[in-house]
């Protein structure tokens, strides 16, 4: 396989791969060639590249930049923004967890909160039905939660662990 068969075979498995993490195809199309990109990329590139829109390049990288994955790099005696991956494949999988966290289960957990005090007859099944469905998907989306909680926490532990090991 040739170099650019495989760039490109990588850049459409991430973008694949991508709807499948709740992101739209373009924007981890987007991540991955700057992912595998040897340095910072203008949206021009980006859009040359992967043949994509100004307007959906811009909103993509915005994103990106916005859930922490993708950084703006200014470079002296340009006024291009310039856009580039954070290479750390674990940290990218970390700041994506967290995303995810906040954008669905805990808008999911709080709209939950809501049926906590809802007063049911027991002895009707609709009402019965509902609420053992409720109380059900919510403890699923607790224990869901929990994992991510202690999935970020154990990789911010392991990050002060290494910068005091590195620090000594």
């Amino acid at each position: 396989m040739e170099f650019s068969d495989a760039k490109q075979n990588f850049i459409q498995a991430w973008g694949s791969m991508g709807t499948e993490w709740g992101i739209n195809r373009t924007m981890a199309q987007i991540h991955a060639l700057l992912l595998v990109a040897p340095q910072a990329m203008t949206a021009d590139q980006v859009m040359e590249e992967l043949k994509t829109s100004r307007g959906n390049t811009n909103l993509n990288l915005r994103e990106l930049v916005d859930w922490g994955v993708v950084k703006k790099v200014n470079k002296l005696g340009d006024r291009k923004e310039y856009f580039e991956a954070l290479k750390d494949i674990h940290k990218v999988a970390i700041l994506i967890l967290k995303e995810r966290r906040k954008r669905e289960l805990e808008p999911l957990l709080q709209h939950l909160k809501d049926y906590k005090d809802l007063q049911v007859d027991k002895a009707n099944p609709e009402q019965k039905a509902f609420a053992d469905t409720v109380g059900d998907i919510e403890k699923f989306t607790n224990k869901v939660d929990g994992l991510f909680a202690k999935a970020i926490a154990a990789e911010e532990s392991w990050l002060w662990g290494t910068l005091i090991k590195f620090l000594k």
